[in-house]
């Protein structure tokens, strides 16, 4: 009896083993089959945006490509990805030439078998290095935001030939930072992002529309801004207390997501208390809202006052909205650091750990009587420069153009040396 027991139990063991080889299997073939349909084997372009990761940080490169669409015009793109749900991602929300290359070997020989210009890279990833070491190419960092956040700055930009930056403070913030680093490589161009014509994606109110939109945690403590777990409900439950006012709730995509025990259960909070205050209004069109998806730039036009944590977020709502009131927190209650790490903070109110308690005077008190509007048409010009919208879009393709010039000649140079010392040689 007991060897039947144990190999009934063998049984379901390679049973289970052996449904998920063949789910593995299965898998591998169908990514195998995207492959070879997006091959590449079709694209002309000057230009690379690589991507390397899964669909769960695609929204670093989905900012961009409204971008991209358009410097497509002028040099035509193609975007590179490394992971299958990322392509899949991208096929929903743009026509842009995409080729899928899972290994070192396939994508370097498709690079070899192209004359591409410059390649674009939109984070940090790992496999970045990957893609770096072919050599003819012009590579290029753009980030995927403009933040005060410490990951915004890493010893990573020394590898690349360029780095995008928006203004004066992403330059101070590299200085800062970084030992051994050759400013040179930091381009300024202004928030491209931004100069794009968006649907608004939020109806307009009669009411004050007040939006919270805070960050997530991030990947370990030195990266964490968020103030969901700290102070969120007490933020939504103050704007909920103010008359005639809406109160929109649009936190990181992330959020939602988070595997933090404290972050998903104060998330679901704030949803709570969100969804018990609409009880109690009947018209749908004053309710407030709980917004998980969707582009928060479109949504900037019909929101009165914003608060929010150290992120891009706050910057994208300054440069945009710089007449509107805007609100920080810090988790670390730590005004001079905050000041000194991100100098937007010298122009907000501050909720922390001292003064959560008094965020309904503090938001009633910026919607009557704002007083920091002309700090922050100062900090708008360190942050992005001089310039209205469209000023970033053109100067970001005039760089691009200029990077590609100057590459193509050096290349012609290289081609040519290498081919007369060669002659030489055989001489």
């Amino acid at each position: 009896m007991k060897n039947l027991v144990r190999t009934t139990a063998l049984k379901a063991v390679r049973s289970s083993a052996w449904k998920k080889t063949s789910k593995w299997i299965r898998g591998t073939e169908r990514w195998q089959q995207l492959e070879d349909e997006f091959d590449g084997s079709y694209v002309k372009a000057e230009v690379v945006v690589y991507f390397g990761d899964r669909k769960p940080k695609f929204y670093q490169l989905s900012q961009w490509i409204p971008v991209l669409e358009q410097l497509h015009r002028t040099h035509r793109v193609v975007l590179v990805m490394r992971k299958p749900s990322a392509l899949l991602e991208a096929r929903e929300i743009t026509n842009l030439p995409m080729v899928l290359k899972r290994k070192f070997d396939p994508l370097h020989t498709f690079y070899h078998a192209n004359d591409f210009k410059l390649a674009l890279y939109v984070n940090n990833g790992m496999t970045n290095f990957q893609s770096l070491g072919f050599a003819p190419m012009v590579h290029v960092h753009v980030n995927h935001g403009e933040s005060d956040k410490l990951s915004m700055v890493s010893n990573q930009a020394k590898s690349y030939d360029k780095v995008f930056v928006a203004g004066d403070a992403a330059i101070n913030r590299h200085r800062k930072s970084l030992v051994d680093f050759d400013e040179s490589v930091l381009v300024k161009v202004g928030r491209p992002q931004l100069d794009i014509d968006r649907p608004a994606e939020l109806e307009p109110s009669s009411l004050t529309t007040i939006m919270y939109a805070p960050t997530w945690e991030g990947e370990n403590d030195a990266n964490n801004y968020t103030s969901v777990d700290l102070f969120g409900p007490q933020i939504i439950e103050a704007a909920l207390s103010l008359n005639n006012t809406r109160v929109i709730y649009k936190p990181h995509p992330r959020v939602g997501t988070s595997k933090d025990i404290v972050m998903a259960e104060t998330n679901a909070r704030i949803i709570e208390l969100i969804e018990g205050a609409n009880e109690s209004i009947e018209d749908e069109a004053r309710q407030h809202q709980v917004l998980m998806e969707g582009d928060i730039l479109a949504m900037f036009d019909a929101v009165d006052l914003l608060v929010t944590d150290i992120s891009s977020v706050g910057l994208d709502f300054l440069y945009l909205q710089p007449d509107k009131p805007l609100v920080l927190t810090d988790r670390r209650d730590d005004t001079d650091r905050l000041n000194e790490e991100a100098p937007i903070s010298l122009a907000t109110p501050i909720i922390d750990g001292s003064t959560v308690g008094g965020t309904h005077a503090l938001l009633q008190k910026m919607l009557t009587a704002d007083s920091s509007a002309e700090a922050r048409q100062e900090l708008r010009r360190y942050y992005f420069g001089e310039g209205e919208k469209g000023t970033s879009t053109a100067l970001f393709t005039k760089t691009i153009s200029e990077l590609i010039a100057q590459r193509t000649s050096a290349m012609e140079n290289f081609h040519f040396e290498k081919s007369t010392n060669a002659e030489a040689n055989d001489e």
